[in-house]
């Protein structure tokens, strides 16, 4: 971990624009609501209980997937969310994006193990304001969410003194890969054949029937022209909506 000295707010290009010494100067203004997104439970209670020690953040909701931090959104309206990445049924990608769309007053910063720059740029192509890597240590996650409440953007500094910000946000915005064309829903339902569930499973857990499934799934095979389920998960790990090392689901 680097010296605390090194932490601070960068600009997209990783100047470093003001160091984590500098964080008393910040105003301090009413609590931050926060939203904590993580599918890791003991990992997401450590993180509220640190959190909810500080004076300037009040945690008001959990979610364990993507699909949980956007009703907790629809139904707290908190100033930041906090999304991991690897989440089951709905990835922090796509619910960033999804909150990004419906909640634009609401930050979201990914908190997430993995700092690869094809990661970090689809989180800030999707909408995140910010990308803390999980080792990174509370103050500078508390610096982070007062900046980005703010306005301003911030990426760790171990990341940012290795990548261009801009540069790699702007590829992810223009990725072929992307899946455009599919609905929100579809790209739900993508996310979760690709972990491996069935399609009575995928009804049971959308709520919706077998029929429909296979109506989404036909669709989607359709546009990104899939022939099998092979294709469905190579297409979906290429479009970020799972990670290549994700453990299967299968029911």
């Amino acid at each position: 971990m680097p010296p605390v000295g090194n932490y601070g707010v960068h600009n997209y290009w990783g100047r470093l624009l003001m160091p984590l010494d500098s964080r008393h100067g910040i105003s301090k203004g009413p609590p931050l609501r926060v939203i904590l997104a993580d599918d890791h439970v003991l990992l997401r209670h450590a993180l509220a209980t640190l959190l909810d020690s500080r004076p300037d953040v009040e945690v008001v909701a959990e979610a364990a997937d993507g699909h949980e931090a956007i009703e907790a959104t629809e139904q707290w309206h908190p100033d930041v969310v906090i999304m991991d990445v690897g989440m089951p049924r709905m990835n922090g990608i796509e619910a960033t994006r999804q909150i990004h769309a419906r909640f634009p007053a609401t930050k979201i910063v990914i908190l997430s193990a993995y700092g690869d720059t094809a990661v970090v740029g689809e989180a800030l192509a999707a909408g995140a304001c910010g990308f803390i890597i999980k080792r990174s240590d509370i103050e500078e996650l508390g610096l982070a969410l007062r900046l980005i409440s703010t306005g301003n953007i911030y990426v760790s500094s171990e990341l940012a003194a290795h990548m261009d910000v801009a540069e790699v946000t702007f590829a992810a915005k223009n990725n072929s890969q992307a899946p455009s064309g599919l609905t929100d829903r579809e790209r739900e339902v993508l996310q979760l054949i690709a972990e491996g569930h069935t399609m009575r499973v995928i009804a049971e857990m959308l709520v919706i029937s077998v029929k429909t499934v296979e109506g989404h799934n036909s669709r989607i095979m359709a546009k990104i022209g899939a022939k099998n389920r092979a294709d469905l998960v190579r297409y979906a790990i290429e479009a970020g909506l799972v990670r290549s090392e994700a453990p299967s689901r299968r029911a």
